[in-house]
């Protein structure tokens, strides 16, 4: 009796993790994980004001954003996914979990984050919420079936958690909000060599899929790789308005400072300078291995540039 109820307690037990495993791999846990450390760095940036429990409460509410439409998201695709090896095994896709329980848990979890945003910071930080959940849920993703210029639709819900973060603290003054639009800025250029490194690694599953995410439609072509030259150039002005644009007013009354110092805006040079480097290596090679590199240079990339900024900043 004993020995059943104790095979019984087991099973139970890996019942539970493993369906707490689906809802991680549901809601693409690290990819949210990384769009919501951008949008509480971004809180930090614009506020002295720091209270751990806003801060909590704001990564709570951006995962839930950002969790609900990478569900809706995988139940839009659940067929596609299917088809591809690296997506094959995700809970809808793979049968695991049905249409209705996924559907169920985006609903849930995209009204508590916008809950969340709308009654412990403001409606502002909540709308933009709303709007990139509806461009990323119903708008990118089936676009990427028809069309390339799915990513210039995904990189603004990819953004707009910058501004969010920024907003969430900075709602009631125009001037304010252009520290929110720089760091938008910032994201949305890097998701052009972010997305299509990863679209040039995948191609062949993508392809598979029918999904259209490389600039050209040859696929990785010469084409695709001076597009990432050119959006990686373009990161480099923006790189520097954080230190070049003065907009906060000083705590004196007298003049105004930027967001940054100037030690932030030599690491940002040189991860811009970096992303340039290995998107032109690109354009040379032609091949998977330096694609790989402009994928794996861009994750590092907006994590060094970020807490570089907030270092800077706190100091």
């Amino acid at each position: 009796m004993e020995q059943d109820k104790t095979t019984i307690s087991n099973s139970t037990s890996v019942a539970l993790a493993t369906k707490v495993k689906d809802y991680f791999q549901l809601i693409k846990f690290t990819l949210s994980f990384m769009v919501v450390f951008s949008t509480v760095v971004s809180y930090l940036l614009a506020t002295n004001y720091r209270n751990p429990l806003d801060i909590l409460l704001l990564f709570l509410g951006g995962m839930c954003i950002t969790g609900s439409a990478n569900t809706i998201n995988q139940i839009t695709e659940k067929d596609t996914d299917a088809l591809m090896k690296r997506t094959a095994s995700r809970p809808v896709a793979s049968g695991r979990m049905s249409v209705n329980e996924a559907t169920a848990f985006a609903v849930i979890t995209g009204v508590l984050g916008l809950a969340i945003m709308y009654f412990r910071f403001n409606w502002q930080s909540s709308l933009i919420g709303l709007v990139s959940l509806f461009l990323y849920g119903f708008i990118y993703t089936p676009l990427k079936k028809v069309n390339s210029i799915a990513v210039l639709v995904g990189a603004f819900p990819g953004a707009f958690p910058c501004l969010i973060g920024w907003v969430a603290a900075f709602y009631n003054s125009d001037v304010l909000w252009i520290g929110g639009w720089i760091l938008f800025g910032i994201q949305f250029l890097w998701q052009f060599p972010h997305f299509w490194a990863i679209a040039w690694v995948a191609h062949q599953d993508y392809s598979k899929a029918g999904f259209k995410l490389l600039p050209s439609d040859k696929g990785p072509t010469k084409f695709t790789a001076v597009q990432t030259i050119m959006y990686s150039l373009l990161m480099v002005p923006v790189g520097f308005l954080p230190y070049v644009v003065k907009f906060i007013p000083n705590d004196n009354g007298q003049g105004y400072h930027s967001m940054c110092g100037i030690v932030s805006m030599w690491i940002v040079l040189a991860c811009n300078l970096w992303m340039v480097f290995v998107s032109v290596r690109l354009y040379i090679n032609m091949d998977v291995k330096s694609a790989r590199k402009v994928m794996f240079s861009s994750y590092f990339y907006l994590a060094v540039v970020l807490l570089a900024l907030l270092a800077d900043r706190i100091h």
